[in-house]
């Protein structure tokens, strides 16, 4: 199975980034872990951008290349973008999973909406680190059942 985990602005900077709210691991530390934890049973790509055109473009090709499903931060594009939403979309019958590493539903009330929730296959958030990793358990698990 290959597993596309995508993230967007600013998840560069986790680890220095507000660690009482994201934690004290860079993007670097999580994507290791889980290519560790998911070895032999999982390939994980991972691409990062602060672009929402790039992120557009790796949703697009995760479609056209083969990939089995998404783990996608979108970070604050959660909120703000309607083209993200059109492109997640656009991709059906490909499971894209929501994640943030943070509890949005008990932060401000403008994370509390996501524009791209209603077209994803679910969300996990509030888990740290732990979101990504069950974002891919989620997906293997649906995989499974559609086999």
């Amino acid at each position: 199975m290959k597993i596309l985990v995508l993230n967007g602005p600013n998840l560069n900077f986790l680890g220095r980034r507000e660690p009482t709210i994201y934690g004290a691991q860079t993007l670097d530390d999580i994507i290791h872990a889980l290519q560790q934890q998911f070895a032999g049973r999982v390939e994980i790509a991972a691409f990062q951008s602060n672009h929402e055109g790039a992120l557009i473009d790796a949703l697009q090709q995760a479609a056209i290349d083969g990939t089995d499903g998404v783990v996608l931060n979108a970070g604050a594009y959660t909120h703000t973008s309607v083209a993200l939403r059109d492109a997640i979309s656009s991709i059906a019958p490909l499971p894209v999973v929501e994640v943030h590493l943070s509890n949005v539903h008990a932060r401000e009330s403008f994370r509390q909406t996501s524009l791209i929730s209603a077209v994803c296959q679910g969300v996990i958030a509030g888990f740290g680190a732990d979101s990504y990793h069950l974002a891919i358990e989620a997906l293997l698990h649906l995989s499974a059942k559609e086999a």
